[in-house]
């Protein structure tokens, strides 16, 4: 997904029409499964759509930066500069969820921000402006999955009817932007000048992210349904820093020892959170079960006691 992505923004950088054009198959794949009776999608109903406003809100900016991520900076570093998604995601689990971290995760979570500043502070020539957007996307891809968590209610826990609502109304929030800015002149001003075959690889690019990014996007909020916002989001930071190396073959990137250092180090602090909270739960799966006696419970063993003695 991002080397391919990458390799449309090459082409002609027009990031959010390039998510105008991957949310728009999504939907168009949603409504073949329904009329081909596969699946039953939901109507829009106005309520439900004001209770998601925040997870819209959330997707929009976070595939935003994500993708203007990946303008200013090279495949191989994107996911240096997305690598705070571990650290955020803890952090708004303790902030807006109540929930604790041990030390060891916190050690974690460390190791993780010594890989971001290793790989950040070793780059001579890596854009700011990358870097940025980078740390946006790492604290709106950790408010997603909290966010997802938090939103099931308004659709009755249907994760398929919060696939549809967070594709269809992010499809409607997406288009009057590529207007605002301004890449809807730049696609006509490409189409007067070098006609429909200056976006053949950009188009084809779009059609297999989207497919491909309908089916991750589903998991995803599967994976989040089923287990902790931080577990979603670990395994998808660290599936991020594998595609980085695969992205260093297809185009080449130039990865110098710094920015070696601080995938390794993002990747082992992942590692170590996936083994501490492997210790957590079986710790917590080894505790004793205890159960309060009840009031019936006392006066049970006093008939049973009282009988005995007869």
């Amino acid at each position: 997904m991002v080397s391919v992505n990458k390799w449309a923004l090459n082409t002609i950088a027009l990031p959010w029409t390039l998510l105008w054009i991957q949310m728009l198959i999504a939907v168009i794949l949603l409504k073949v499964t329904q009329y081909s009776g596969l699946l039953k999608m939901p109507q829009i109903q106005s309520e439900v759509a004001k209770a998601l406003i925040p997870l819209i809100a959330i997707n929009v900016l976070g595939l935003g930066v994500n993708t203007l991520c990946l303008v200013y900076v090279d495949t191989s570093f994107y996911q240096i500069a997305r690598g705070l998604v571990l650290p955020f995601t803890v952090f708004f689990a303790f902030a807006l969820l109540g929930q604790p971290s041990s030390k060891l995760v916190l050690a974690s979570c460390f190791t993780v921000f010594c890989g971001f500043y290793t790989g950040v502070t070793s780059e001579i020539n890596v854009s700011h402006l990358g870097i940025f957007f980078g740390v946006v996307s790492s604290i709106t891809t950790s408010l997603h999955a909290i966010v997802i968590k938090k939103s099931l209610g308004a659709v009755n826990n249907s994760t398929l009817d919060l696939v549809y609502y967070n594709n269809v109304l992010s499809l409607i929030a997406v288009t009057p932007l590529i207007v605002l800015t301004g890449e809807s002149a730049e696609v006509s001003y490409r189409l007067s000048t070098d006609g429909f075959a200056a976006f053949h690889t950009f188009l084809f690019a779009g059609f297999i992210t989207g497919i491909f990014g309908f089916l991750v996007n589903l998991a995803s909020f599967l994976q989040i349904s089923k287990t902790s916002p931080t577990t979603h989001m670990i395994a998808g930071a660290v599936r991020g820093v594998i595609q980085t190396l695969l992205g260093y073959f297809a185009f080449n990137d130039i990865i110098t020892a710094g920015r070696l250092l601080g995938i390794f180090l993002i990747l082992f602090g992942g590692a170590l959170y996936t083994w501490a909270k492997d210790k957590e739960m079986s710790a917590k799966a080894q505790e004793p079960t205890y159960i309060p006696m009840t009031q019936q419970d006392v006066d049970g063993e006093d008939e049973e006691s009282d009988a005995h003695k007869a």
